[in-house]
């Protein structure tokens, strides 16, 4: 059987990156922060992705898939995963507030709840039923410990 090919979050981050960069051009309805304030926005960029990348290597460490909805063999709870269920994602979304930020306008942040919501939707709420499956009572505790985003 063919296995269905399915967009995976860093497509979407990328996407969303281009949508910025776009509503930031072509509409940008208002700038809001100038420089030097705006590069704030770069710490935030980079601790996002860092975030992110400290995430992917927790998976790693333990030998458990990084793609969603690969069959996970292990449940990561350590590191930033004690503190957030999703920091890969947490990390993706901080990215895109860095270069909105960064942007200094208002259109640039157009894209970031549809992002969010496109994580939310097509692959959170998927991969909390699948851990739940797979880990059974040791997800659920950790479920209720821990929360989804912050």
């Amino acid at each position: 059987m063919e296995q269905q090919r399915r967009i995976v979050p860093p497509v979407y981050f990328l996407a969303s990156l281009a949508a910025m960069a776009a509503f930031h051009r072509w509409c940008p309805l208002r700038r809001v922060l100038g420089p030097p304030a705006a590069y704030a926005g770069i710490v935030l960029l980079v601790l996002g992705i860092a975030m992110s990348a400290s995430a992917v290597a927790a998976f790693k460490r333990l030998g458990t898939p990084v793609i969603p909805f690969q069959r996970s063999t292990a449940l990561v709870t350590t590191g930033l995963y004690r503190f957030t269920r999703n920091p890969m994602y947490l990390g993706l979304v901080a990215a895109l507030v860095g270069a909105a930020v960064l942007s200094g306008t208002l259109g640039a942040w157009l894209p970031i709840p549809a992002f969010v919501w496109i994580l939310t939707t097509r692959f959170i709420h998927g991969e909390e039923r699948f851990l739940e499956e797979i880990f059974g009572e040791a997800y659920v505790r950790y479920r209720r410990r821990v929360r989804r985003w912050l």
